[in-house]
């Protein structure tokens, strides 16, 4: 995974509207890159919409949260329907298959998806906290959101 002090690296991907998304677009503010294996699965929408309900939250600290994985724009447009996702962008790491995950080292090989994991990158794109987690098992933003209010 990759460590916390390195640069982020930059990318674009489209969302679930194919839109494309770049990075570096948001500097000045505050990235969580939210990785869940594949749409569709229960604890991935949990993940998902914990951030799509703590969006303004998440705001109000400076931070804009990505939902990422390597499933197609078309797969996230429908699955940010079925969940009523309005705010959150859900992005495409579809093709080349896995290239933003594995760049950030999260992209599960022996099962071609990503692994679960939350990367925070800070105003200037520097990653500041990272975590991986098991497969089964949603992220606590509150680890999140504790970590930027200490700072």
């Amino acid at each position: 995974m990759i460590e916390v002090g390195k640069t982020a690296p930059d990318f674009i991907l489209k969302d679930q509207d194919e839109k494309e998304v770049k990075l570096s677009e948001y500097k000045g503010k505050k990235v969580l890159l939210s990785w869940h294996p594949l749409a569709w699965t229960s604890i991935c929408a949990a993940q998902m919409a914990a951030l799509e309900e703590n969006f303004a939250r998440l705001a109000a600290l400076n931070i804009i949260p990505l939902g990422l994985s390597v499933d197609s724009f078309a797969c996230k447009k429908a699955w940010a329907s079925v969940l009523s996702i309005k705010k959150l962008r859900l992005l495409a790491d579809f093709w080349p298959h896995g290239d933003v995950s594995s760049q950030y080292g999260v992209f599960f090989n022996k099962f071609g998806f990503s692994k679960r994991a939350n990367v925070l990158i800070d105003e200037r794109g520097i990653v500041v906290w990272s975590k991986e987690y098991p497969t089964k098992q949603r992220p606590d933003l509150e680890e999140i959101i504790n970590f930027v209010n200490k700072k």
